[in-house]
């Protein structure tokens, strides 16, 4: 993890500047990034939520999404000691959030690392009635 934010920092490898990152509050949902972009089951709200779990448990990034459809990959969230699974990110996946924290970009990829849980507004993309519950519910 600390090597993948170093990285990031450093952009050595092109010969381009250090990245800058910048401050920022993004109001969104936590998704697992592997079925939000490949669009390989429905990736948002109730629908999603046991499967986004086991995603990040197993080690595919989390991100948040804003109203815009701009997604970060989420690297660091807080003091936690990790990117995979953190447990804050685990308690509020597919949660709609905001988030203070420091933005990156680089090569179209946006990253956030998490400074500050500012909201919690719980799941609110509720989408059972529309889209059943995926793939894992009674």
């Amino acid at each position: 993890m600390a090597a993948l934010v170093a990285g990031l920092l450093a952009l050595g490898a092109s010969g381009a500047e250090a990245a800058k990152g910048k401050q920022i509050k993004i109001t969104g949902e936590i998704i697992d990034s592997w079925c939000y972009l490949t669009e390989i089951m429905y990736p948002l709200g109730t629908a999603h939520h046991q499967c986004a779990l086991w995603c990040a448990v197993g080690g595919i990034p989390v991100g948040i999404v804003d109203d815009k459809g701009t997604v970060y990959v989420i690297l660091k969230v807080e003091d936690e000691p990790g990117n995979v699974a953190p447990k804050g990110v685990l308690d509020i996946q597919t949660h709609k959030v905001t988030y203070e924290g420091t933005a990156y970009e680089r090569d179209g990829m946006k990253y956030l690392l998490v400074s500050k849980l500012v909201e919690d507004a719980g799941i609110v993309n509720m989408t059972h009635e529309d889209y059943g519950i995926q793939p894992f519910g009674d």
